[in-house]
């Protein structure tokens, strides 16, 4: 079994544990450890005991009207911005396909998925270095205006907060960017875990929406209609736990989703995934256990890999945490999947980072005391 690219492989590390992929603590997906949500389990259960399953027995609505119509409201925008596709990964591959014949500009490290779906398109990609010295305040994107003659040229992706990093960029760094290039493409995959990201918090989506309008988050959904050249793509996945439903959707223009339409397979969201969304978006209890249980979590992570002679952890404003080792980051996570049934995620992935960091996803504070004492452990026998 090959060293996967991606977190949450239970099976690549029960088979190095020698154990079975329920024993394994996982530390290598970004997931939400409070959920899924329970109002989420209840409801497709109620579907599926329905006296006629239709979630399943039944094709879905291939124009998704109503889940479109369950996004827009939650996020106060017109159905016809909504483009929901089968998680995040499908809408990159169309994000990438739409940049055919342009040139990428791709903060590094990045995601890997955004090298999948770019050398998938055959687009090539200008890389930006996002990764100065630790404790460094230049972590700026670009100093200097572009020139107006080469934007047509010119795409831009970004990822806020940030992964592997965990950074955020703010609005004021954010906007300025978009109309220098001809499209632009954020993802906010771990935006759901910032203050101020709920719907009631956000201002209507209109050209005149000021910065600073939001408390914490720096979501750009609100700034969209000014800037039509740019798409933000959203997942359930992390913030409600929900991998397996496999659910996504991107918020712009509805220009973006003439041609995105053209491309897809019909069908690629499933009728349970939108149950799912439904019931997860009403869900604001458990939006707030989150959000209380995120600041809490993350410090004590924080603090206790400071506590690791040698170790140097970033912060960050995501559900993970990126940490530098005193050594190798696989021989660290070999060890904590051998002794202990640990696993955390290798940043081999992100080749710019080298072997010598670890992405730790934040988890119950009794999980983390147990990984942090398997890596006292480890230290103090090797």
């Amino acid at each position: 079994m090959g060293r996967p690219r991606h977190g949450g492989n239970r099976a690549w590390g029960a088979a190095i544990a020698g154990c079975s992929p329920e024993e394994i603590l996982d530390f290598s997906a970004s997931l939400n450890p409070l959920g899924p949500p329970a109002s989420v389990l209840q409801a497709l259960a109620q579907a599926l005991s329905a006296a006629e399953p239709v979630v399943i027995s039944r094709y879905p609505d291939p124009d998704y009207r109503d889940l479109r119509i369950c996004l827009a409201n939650h996020w106060a925008v017109e159905p016809e911005w909504i483009f929901v596709g089968n998680g995040a990964a499908e809408l990159l591959t169309w994000a990438a396909r739409d940049a055919q014949g342009r040139e990428v500009w791709l903060p590094q490290p990045a995601f890997g998925e955004y090298a999948r779906a770019l050398a998938a398109a055959g687009v090539t990609v200008k890389p930006l270095p996002f990764f100065p010295a630790q404790g460094s305040p230049d972590f700026g994107l670009l100093q200097e205006p572009l020139p107006a003659a080469g934007k047509s040229s010119r795409v831009l992706w970004l990822n806020n907060p940030h992964n592997p990093t965990g950074r955020l960029l703010l609005q004021q760094e954010i906007l300025p960017l978009l109309p220098q290039f001809e499209r632009v493409v954020v993802d906010e995959a771990f935006m759901d875990f910032l203050p101020g990201d709920a719907p009631q918090e956000l201002p209507p989506l209109d050209a005149g929406s000021e910065l600073g309008e939001l408390p914490r988050s720096q979501t750009l959904i609100p700034h969209l209609a000014a800037h039509p050249n740019t798409i933000v793509i959203r997942s359930l996945t992390k913030f409600f736990t929900l991998p397996g439903l496999r659910i996504g959707f991107a918020v712009g223009h509805p220009d973006h989703w003439r041609r995105w339409r053209q491309w897809r397979d019909p069908w690629s969201v499933n009728g349970l995934a939108a149950v799912a969304v439904a019931a997860a978006l009403a869900d604001e209890n458990f939006r707030r256990r989150t959000l209380a249980w995120l600041p809490t979590a993350r410090e004590h992570l924080l603090s206790g890999l400071q506590a690791l002679p040698g170790w140097d952890p970033w912060p960050g404003q995501a559900n993970f945490v990126l940490v530098r080792c005193p050594g190798s980051a696989t021989q660290i996570q070999e060890k904590l999947l051998r002794q202990h049934r640990i696993l955390v995620r290798d940043c081999l992935s992100f080749p710019e980072l080298g072997e010598r960091y670890l992405r730790i996803g934040l988890r119950t504070l009794p999980e983390q005391e147990q990984l942090l004492s398997a890596c006292r452990e480890i230290l103090e026998n090797s």
